[in-house]
């Protein structure tokens, strides 16, 4: 598959949107792995590749930095903030239906019909005009990145469609180098408003959880990336992240802390009970070997396990064809 050149940092979108015009044959992304034996092609795919690529390098980006930091925020980003208030408002616009299942609020169905009609103009607000063929293919991920309309869940292969739609942006040339942590702390920040905010409103079930086992019930990425930005902080250390006091001193600057908030908003008892992996993950001694362990978790625990990427898709720009050596 053909790169695009958004890597050069001293170009212009209009440069990279000329450099990456043909580069790729456009397509509506499609489910490729149907059984567990598939999982091989998955790992051996460009897909892949970039996708932790993507992760990986987001991951270097934000080390050591604040959620408060200054930092570039581009066109680009503003629109891309503009779509997530625009699905925000939608939430405020369709409220939660009198049912009597306590599990998912039929309301979610609503809402995401209004996404499915509306994810393609969208996603054409937010790249360039030359780049207007790429909208089906990068609107599909939109879709996939809010959750499950039929089951009304929402787990961390949604949150995995969300990073799939800003690395397709990257590849197309409409995110840049310099956006990178605008991407996190804005973008994807806001990105997880907007899911706790659906997750509340509509009692969205967990997808797949492992309840107490897993990491969390909703997110993987935000530990990741929180944890990368609390690398060589002077005085804060993983062991602190338990104690109430401190998260909600510190959330607003690091998102390893809101994700905690949050969890301790939503669950009641004693932390070490309904989130032992978190409990276990306080005791180790830095952040950096927390962070390392983490990636090495996310690809276990979530990129290689069929039930969460059965439901990927793939299409020319996060293609399933092996990656070239």
């Amino acid at each position: 598959m053909a790169e695009t050149e958004q890597q050069r940092p001293g170009a212009s979108p209009e440069d990279d949107t000329a450099a990456s015009l043909p580069s790729f044959k456009f397509c509506i992304p499609k489910k490729e792995i149907n059984m567990v034996p598939d999982m091989g092609k998955w790992k051996r795919s460009q897909a892949y590749a970039d996708y932790i690529g993507f992760i990986l390098t987001l991951n270097e980006a934000v080390k050591g930095k604040k959620l408060t930091c200054e930092y570039r925020v581009s066109e680009t980003v503003q629109k891309l903030l503009d779509v997530l208030n625009t699905l925000d408002r939608w939430i405020d616009e369709t409220p939660p239906v009198d049912q009597p299942s306590r599990f998912g609020n039929k309301a979610f169905r609503t809402w995401y019909g209004k996404l499915e009609q509306e994810a393609e103009a969208l996603v054409s607000t937010i790249i360039p005009p030359k780049l207007g063929a790429s909208a089906p293919e990068i609107a599909v991920y939109l879709k996939e990145a809010v959750g499950n309309s039929t089951r009304i869940d929402y787990g961390t292969g949604h949150e995995a469609a969300f990073a799939a739609f800003l690395c397709c942006l990257c590849k197309i040339g409409a995110l840049m180098v310099d956006d990178q942590l605008a991407i996190i702390f804005r973008v994807f920040d806001r990105y997880l408003e907007v899911m706790r905010k659906l997750q509340k409103t509509y009692r969205m079930e967990p997808a797949g959880s492992q309840g107490v086992w897993g990491l969390d019930d909703f997110q993987f990425l935000p530990f990741i990336w929180g944890s990368s930005q609390l690398i060589d902080h002077p005085t804060l250390e993983p062991r602190h992240f338990v104690e109430e006091k401190m998260v909600n001193e510190q959330h607003q600057d690091y998102m390893f802390l809101e994700c905690i908030k949050f969890i301790n908003e939503m669950k009641t008892g004693p932390f070490a009970e309904h989130s032992n992996q978190l409990w276990n993950i306080s005791a180790v001694p830095t952040w950096s070997k927390v962070n390392q362990g983490l990636i090495r978790m996310y690809k276990a625990e979530c990129l290689e396990k069929f039930p969460v990427i059965q439901h990927f898709k793939f299409g020319s720009l996060l293609s399933i064809q092996p990656i070239k050596p």
